[in-house]
């Protein structure tokens, strides 16, 4: 007997709509409003110029970004929940993120990033699948998901370590501030370029992540019942590894660090469903895009002398996604 609360295809239908409503959103308001009758003439290619402008070169890119880089980290932090079967996990329970977030701070520290505009996505990238190698390399042979989490930690500290070296041989505070404004994460003045950097890597990724839905569940009944069951748990935690990487890697490469997300959708989803693994996935990818979506959103109209960067306000929406943790496991003593 299932526990489905809410029918699949109904849930992806509402997070469809949502996430649709939200983009549509994300074109309509910001610094300058635009009226939907305004917004479809210069879709058209017919609008002023101030109206094109503002859409194709503003926009429409940045809200194509958040879409990708919301599914992005919202599937990885679902696959992820699934896998080490620990409701607190997210890419940076890997080190991914925080290892992406060093190769970008070196594009910026060493002057890369002015030199060529793929400078600084190329090496985010790089520094996630170099975490990823470095994790095997600790977690070696071992397929437990403490050894793993145990690896991630390392791997983390030691890419944060980097980033706070960077900072503090910073040759001016210029540099530090450049690095600083990119850590806390933001899609503003983002282009089309930028969206041809991040889509491959997301696409590849999630592909693999999903890929691995019917293992996940499997999974859950035991590693030696998953195996019985015909699961090939190390290409399994390979595919789910590099899937990973290279998701998340491509994400912070044109975003910069931007935390929560992967932790907080799965656990919106998880409640309206049967609360399989495979069951999350696809709707996590979907709320990952809407609630990032809304959340540029939200930067962009709170009335604040500089810009709020998205970083710092999922960093907020994360707080209570820890303290309704925390009061269900001191309800369980």
């Amino acid at each position: 007997m299932t526990r489905t609360r809410t029918p699949r295809w109904m849930l992806i239908a509402a997070l469809v709509a949502l996430t649709l409503i939200a983009a549509v959103a994300s074109l309509l308001y910001g610094p300058v409003d635009l009226s939907v009758a305004r917004l479809i003439v210069a879709a058209g290619g017919h609008g002023d110029a101030i109206a094109t402008t503002i859409l194709f070169d503003l926009r429409l890119p940045r809200t194509l970004l958040a879409l990708i880089v919301g599914a992005a980290l919202g599937l990885s932090g679902a696959a992820l929940q699934g896998y080490l079967r620990n409701p607190l996990a997210e890419p940076s329970v890997l080190g991914t993120s925080n290892a992406a977030a060093l190769g970008g701070v070196a594009a910026l520290y060493f002057g890369f990033a002015q030199m060529h505009p793929a400078a600084l996505p190329l090496l985010a990238i790089g520094g996630a699948l170099l975490s990823l190698a470095l994790l095997f390399a600790l977690a070696g042979r071992s397929e437990s998901p403490l050894t793993l989490i145990l690896a991630g930690i390392a791997v983390g500290t030691l890419a944060v370590a980097g980033t706070s070296l960077a900072l503090n041989l910073s040759p001016n505070p210029f540099a530090a501030m450049e690095i600083m404004t990119w850590l806390l994460g933001s899609l503003e003045n983002r282009s089309f370029q930028h969206v041809w950097i991040a889509l491959p890597c997301v696409v590849i990724g999630m592909t693999m992540l999903l890929w691995n839905g019917r293992a996940l569940d499997a999974l859950t009944l035991g590693e030696d019942a998953a195996q019985a069951l015909g699961v090939d748990i190390r290409r399994m935690r390979l595919r789910l590894l590099v899937g990973t990487a290279i998701a998340v890697g491509g994400a912070v490469a044109v975003s910069g660090a931007i935390g929560f997300i992967g932790l907080i959708v799965p656990h919106l989803i998880r409640p309206l469903t049967d609360r399989s693994p495979s069951a999350i996935l696809l709707p996590s990818a979907i709320g990952g895009a809407a609630l990032l979506t809304l959340a540029d959103i939200g930067v962009r109209i709170i009335p604040t002398t500089n810009e709020l960067k998205l970083g710092v306000v999922t960093a907020f929406l994360g707080v209570p996604v820890f303290l309704v943790h925390l009061m269900r496991e001191k309800r369980l003593w």
